[in-house]
């Protein structure tokens, strides 16, 4: 398991990877298991876009989430122009790290916070613990076509596993982004906004699976109305249909999915029906 890789192996397993995807879409979206080797490009990925954002180095990286390690799921971007990664992101069955630390950050129990919002029905709890996409993405259109993919990845692998219910805890930016999308969370026991791990203002969420892709449809049909102009009277349509396009996309899948593979849930054990 590592957090920095070098170049040359970075290199090799993107290339490696790639190599064995069919299709030319510029971007490939992979969703892995915590010993495919590919994951250590997505860990990679995480720790390079947390230390440039929060200051949390290798050893902050193993500190904070190798007790979460077997628990994991990686969702990985490759980026077919570079050879290179373009973002990542992390799953961690049962409520992981969230419901691991909010508890204390939150000032409301476990058991409380299981009990309001339902997640004592037996359901899968997952964790939507990391995103991480590459500063160089961030800058233009491909920043969202890297999250998107990664949003859409994490709903195709939560339907194959039978997931109920998504804790989470956002930054600013990321929370921004979905609430954009349309993905309406819940404050986690109606909290506020707190410090964590170098962010000023994280957020604890909760959401009903089946609502992640249910509220991106929503939003996707909403913004296809016309538009209202705000109190100056302007209008953004440029934003509005990049907006529109990339919620139904991840909502349905369309021109999403096909650029999509699961081979470490191909690997792993299924799930009991």
């Amino acid at each position: 398991m590592s957090y920095a890789l070098d170049d040359a192996t970075l290199s090799e397993l993107c290339a490696t990877a790639l190599a064995g995807h069919a299709s030319e879409n510029r971007f490939v979206a992979l969703a892995l298991a915590p010993h495919d080797p590919l994951a250590d490009v997505a860990r990679t990925v995480e720790r390079m876009v947390f230390e440039e954002s929060f200051g949390l180095d290798e050893a902050a990286m193993l500190a904070e989430y190798t007790p979460y390690e077997e628990q994991s799921y990686f969702f990985l971007i490759l980026d077919r122009e570079t050879g290179l990664p373009a973002g990542a992101a992390r799953a961690i069955e049962g409520g992981g790290k969230t419901l691991d630390d909010a508890p204390d950050l939150i000032g409301v129990s476990l058991s409380e916070i299981v009990d309001i919002h339902g997640m004592h029905d037996g359901g899968k709890i997952w964790d939507y613990a990391t995103l991480a996409v590459l500063p160089r993405y961030r800058a233009d259109r491909n920043g969202l076509t890297v999250s998107g993919m990664l949003y859409r990845s994490f709903i195709n692998a939560g339907h194959r596993w039978g997931v109920r219910h998504v804790v989470c805890m956002l930054d600013a930016a990321a929370y921004r982004n979905l609430d954009m999308l349309g993905v309406r969370f819940v404050a986690m026991a109606g909290s506020e906004p707190f410090e964590y791990l170098g962010s000023a203002a994280n957020r604890a969420l909760y959401i009903p699976f089946d609502e992640i892709a249910r509220s991106m449809g929503d939003m996707a049909e909403q913004l296809l109305q016309p538009e209202v102009p705000d109190a100056n009277g302007r209008r953004r349509p440029g934003a509005r249909r990049v907006t529109q396009r990339l919620a139904s996309q991840i909502s349905s899948g369309d021109d999403m999915d096909p650029h999509i593979d699961m081979p470490g849930f191909e690997r792993r054990r299924q799930p009991r029906a």
